[in-house]
């Protein structure tokens, strides 16, 4: 709990103004981290939206890996590249300091199997670009790459 957690709550107002004692207490900051997105499945709608730019995140993060342990001559320590990408960087985040840790332990990354699963976040933000009509080519392309990697392609 560090950290906090990132909030987003949908409901009427009088059942948020319920909670918002608990909302501030588990979120980052009292006054941050937390957010009414609106009406009863706004929370849920952008928490899943949320979780659809991870997944874009997560796969740009692994493809750039993959690309340079293709070139090891080029960039011999990942891990030492992903530690400096954490320090000013446009790219850096929570999951580039998860992907650094991973990476500066080899031992680590020996018993990590090649498949990504997929929680349901990832297809329901690609259903709903569809319903809209809203393309989502990024968030499409890395929940394809989970499908690949789990053998379903």
């Amino acid at each position: 709990l560090a950290e906090g957690y990132c909030l987003m709550a949908g409901g009427e107002q009088q059942a948020i103004d319920l909670l918002t004692p608990l909302f501030r207490a588990l979120a980052p900051a009292p006054d941050r981290g937390w957010l009414h997105c609106g009406p009863s499945g706004a929370g849920h709608f952008t928490k899943m939206v949320h979780n659809g730019i991870e997944y874009g995140m997560m796969q740009a993060y692994a493809e750039g890996f993959a690309l340079m342990a293709g070139r090891p001559e080029l960039t011999p320590d990942l891990g030492a590249v992903a530690e400096t990408w954490r320090h000013g960087s446009v790219v850096r985040s929570w999951l580039l300091d998860l992907t650094t840790t991973a990476l500066q332990d080899p031992s680590a990354m020996e018993s990590v199997a090649p498949v990504v699963a997929d929680s349901g976040e990832g297809r329901w933000t690609v259903d709903e670009s569809i319903r809209q009509g809203t393309p989502v080519p990024v968030i499409a392309a890395a929940l394809m790459a989970r499908f690949s990697s789990q053998g379903k392609a």
